[in-house]
């Protein structure tokens, strides 16, 4: 019988981490460790605990560093804190690379928002303008999300040298009314008491919409891809930017 994968979190006291926590320590084939929060000893951690693979919910602040340090000590990251940047991770990607392990760094873990995204990716070539409009709880530190923003950023790229069409009010007389903008790409963020994590996108042609949504009614929407993921990341040495990467959802 094959020896359990053992897993530690950082963030394991926030909103998703002990949601996972929970999850993980009846998941079969998975051993859950334990946590490590912000001002606990890292270095003493992974050295104690040896874990193969470490999950991170924190902040991006915080995050980069954490998977540094659990690479170094042989473990894969699996990274779902958002607001890293794109040379922060491939600060991560070198660093799995050269200590042969497995990783990912995901803006979403939730398979729902995932499709989401790739079905949102099959459409961008046939409509001329689209907007996104991300929901999430009153606390989430950025906007907008890193889903909304990787989002966007792939829509943009889809169309290449033929970019959406975002109109702009000829008096704007509320800053910011038609949100920010990435690539023709507009970008609404919506913060209250209430929600988790929505988001949908709405695609406009003359007479029509397309309307790609996907609801987050609680943080356990988050286990299975982050499951999915140790279980892929600590069984080989790739690095994966995206769940859907590692799904094989990626077009193009």
């Amino acid at each position: 019988m094959a020896e359990p994968i053992r897993v530690a979190i950082a963030g394991h006291r926030g909103k998703v981490g002990s949601v996972l926590a929970a999850s993980l320590t009846g998941e079969p084939g998975i051993e859950y460790v334990g946590g490590v929060g912000h001002g606990d000893d890292l270095a003493a951690f992974l050295h104690e605990k040896r874990p193969r693979a470490f999950i991170d919910f924190t902040r991006p602040s915080e995050a980069l560093h954490n998977a540094l340090a659990a690479i170094a000590s042989g473990a894969s990251p699996v990274v779902g804190t958002t607001g890293l940047s794109s040379a922060d991770i491939d600060k991560v990607e070198t660093a799995c690379h050269e200590k042969n392990v497995g990783g990912i760094v995901a803006p979403n873990f939730a398979i729902g928002a995932v499709l989401m995204m790739h079905l949102a990716d099959i459409a961008a070539p046939l409509f001329d303008a689209v907007e996104i409009i991300e929901m999430h709880h009153a606390a989430k530190l950025d906007a907008p999300s890193g889903t909304a923003l990787s989002t966007a950023r792939r829509l943009a790229a889809r169309r290449k040298e033929k970019p959406f069409a975002h109109r702009k009010a000829e008096k704007e007389t509320l800053a910011g009314t038609r949100g920010g903008e990435e690539g023709g790409v507009a970008v609404h963020s919506v913060r209250l008491p209430g929600f988790v994590a929505d988001q949908e996108v709405i695609f406009g042609l003359p007479g029509q919409t397309l309307t790609i949504a996907h609801r987050t009614t609680s943080r356990e929407a988050y286990v299975p891809g982050v499951v999915l993921a140790i279980r892929r990341v600590t069984a080989e040495p790739r690095f994966y930017r995206g769940l859907d990467e590692l799904l094989g959802l990626r077009i193009g």
